[in-house]
């Protein structure tokens, strides 16, 4: 199915690289705890280095100011034996890859999109920092929903900005934030970047929201005393009118 996914992204043949990348280099450039060394031996079968999109292979400009180094971009497809901790395995392969990367997994039929924004370490101006990283739901490609097939269409190489890398990157994350606002709406719209940001913080406000939620219901399963489950589901209910609420300003940003 990552070959079905890649191939609708429509990208020339000038990119391809197809490389293997051993799992070794992320042990050697990173200090992993011990739960994602477990990931990274059980979970993940092979990982290869498919595409890298450059300038003298696209026609995009790269792009470079004080904050950001956007040269060129990089697609990693990644197979899971396990997918369970997809998260955190894309966490420490943003950390580890240091140019602006598409992660592309694949697990039985589906494939899942990660995403990070990447800026230079002010402290150190030869490393570049995660400071936000997003990631698709599980997508069938043969078989998509009706907002992961307007998600795979807007993020064809054609459907993206081609003024430099930073704008095609940022798009492209766009449209994933857009995603995962539809898996809300039900509704997938790609809309300019600034409405994707705008979204993104909305979904980070109902995660926190979702967080609390579940802390408090294993606060509940464990009290005794009556008087403090009902201010407990009190709480609760009144949390979840905040999810509708926001829910509802990610459907008013569609419109």
């Amino acid at each position: 199915m990552i070959d079905t996914f890649l191939n609708n992204l429509n990208i020339p043949d000038a990119c391809l690289l197809n490389k293997p990348v051993f799992k070794k280099m992320f042990q050697d450039h990173l200090e992993l705890d011990q739960t994602d060394k477990k990931a990274l031996s059980e979970d993940v079968g092979r990982i290869r280095w498919q595409y890298t999109l450059k300038p003298e292979t696209i026609n995009v400009a790269p792009f470079l100011d004080d904050e950001r180094e956007y040269l060129e971009v990089a697609i990693l497809t990644v197979d899971l034996n396990n997918p369970s901790r997809v998260k955190r395995i894309a966490s420490f392969m943003h950390k580890a890859i240091p140019y602006p990367l598409i992660l592309i997994f694949g697990h039985g039929d589906k494939v899942c999109v990660g995403v990070a924004e990447k800026r230079i370490n002010q402290a150190d101006k030869s490393k570049l920092v995660v400071v936000d990283h997003w990631q698709t739901e599980w997508i069938a490609p043969d078989k998509p929903t009706t907002a992961q097939a307007g998600f795979m269409d807007a993020i064809r190489l054609q459907n993206l900005p081609s003024t430099n890398f930073y704008a095609l990157y940022e798009a492209f994350q766009a449209r994933v934030v857009e995603l995962r606002t539809a898996e809300r709406t039900g509704f997938f719209e790609a809309a300019p970047v600034w409405v994707a940001k705008e979204q993104g913080e909305t979904l980070k406000k109902i995660e926190g929201v979702e967080r609390e939620i579940a802390e408090l219901r294993t606060t509940l399963k464990r009290e005794s005393q009556m008087s403090r489950k009902i201010a407990l589901n009190t709480k609760i209910r009144t949390l979840k009118d905040a999810i509708l609420k926001l829910e509802a300003t990610l459907k008013n940003s569609q419109e």
